[in-house]
């Protein structure tokens, strides 16, 4: 009898077509993802924009909150956008009863490195600006959507604007040279990720930029003064080392940063909660840390 992460693992293989293909196909098959997407009745989702970049606001038809998820989604910073990220943005706004604010920062190549950080800066500082209070702020994303959220903090803190609440992170990408031991040993396991499939990614973002530069791998960034961290990661994904250093270098720069690694799940398998009991289990653990943080 297969487990539901078989089933899972068998339709990404069925609809991906392997981990090392091309990014520009992806962005295809990401679309047509997004697209086959049904948005659940009770939520509504409405374009808008933040400091000049385009969002995507998703919340509950009548939100009994005023707190605000702000979204970063993944794609290696060359695919991706909010309708992509619905599957994630949709249940966690049920779950915070609140408005989400999912980001349609610009993409690489077209739009290489520091883009995506500059967006996520001007929004986040237009978030503010609005007059919504730090301490009702969440930031996060998945993938490289994560690390990004952590790069936001560091730019934050950098211009001396005021930290949210919390960060919750799933499956960061935090270091853009591409070469932690599990790139390796969880090579086979990965159904979605390889080194080759990620540095094509990461050549592509960072253009002529230093892989450590901190604002693209925020793992080398100095993250005294960050909010807490919530750090999800599969044990069966080649990003895992990247989320162990992270919370490694969180703790010892003074974060509180809790790590969480759920056993044989792949990289953002919160994207299949309705299909697998371990997403909609992350989910709730997600929304509950982002509760606890507003109150």
């Amino acid at each position: 009898m297969t487990k539901p992460i078989d089933d899972v693992r068998a339709m990404l293989a069925a609809l991906i077509g392997g981990p090392d293909t091309p990014y520009m196909a992806r962005r295809a098959q990401a679309a047509d993802f997004a697209a086959a997407f049904e948005i659940p009745p009770d939520i509504a989702i409405e374009p808008g924009s933040l400091g000049g970049v385009a969002v995507e606001w998703v919340a509950p038809r009548k939100p009994h909150s005023s707190n605000v998820f702000f979204h970063l989604h993944g794609g290696g910073y060359v695919l991706g956008d909010p309708a992509g990220s619905r599957a994630f943005t949709t249940d966690l706004a049920r779950r915070l009863n609140c408005r989400v604010a999912s980001l349609d920062y610009r993409l690489a190549p077209e739009h290489p490195f520091p883009a995506a950080v500059d967006d996520a800066l001007a929004a986040y500082r237009a978030l503010l600006g609005l007059g919504q209070r730090q301490s009702a702020i969440a930031v996060g994303g998945e993938s490289a959507g994560g690390g990004l959220a952590v790069a936001l903090l560091l730019a934050a803190k950098k211009d001396g604007l005021p930290m949210p609440a919390a960060g919750a992170l799933v499956s960061p990408w935090v270091d853009m040279r591409c070469s932690a031991g599990t790139f390796d040993t969880l090579a086979a396991a990965d159904p979605l990720l390889t080194r080759r499939s990620l540095k094509e990614m990461a050549d592509a973002y960072l253009g002529a930029a230093n892989p450590q530069e901190p604002f693209a791998s925020p793992l080398f960034g100095d993250l005294r003064g960050l909010p807490p961290l919530l750090i999800h990661v599969g044990s069966e994904e080649v990003l895992l080392d990247d989320a162990r250093d992270l919370a490694a270098a969180a703790m010892n720069h003074g974060v509180p940063a809790t790590l969480a690694i759920w056993p044989e799940m792949i990289h953002v398998w919160h994207m299949f909660h309705p299909m697998l009991p371990e997403g909609a289990a992350a989910m709730a653990e997600l929304a509950a840390f982002i509760h606890h943080h507003w109150s």
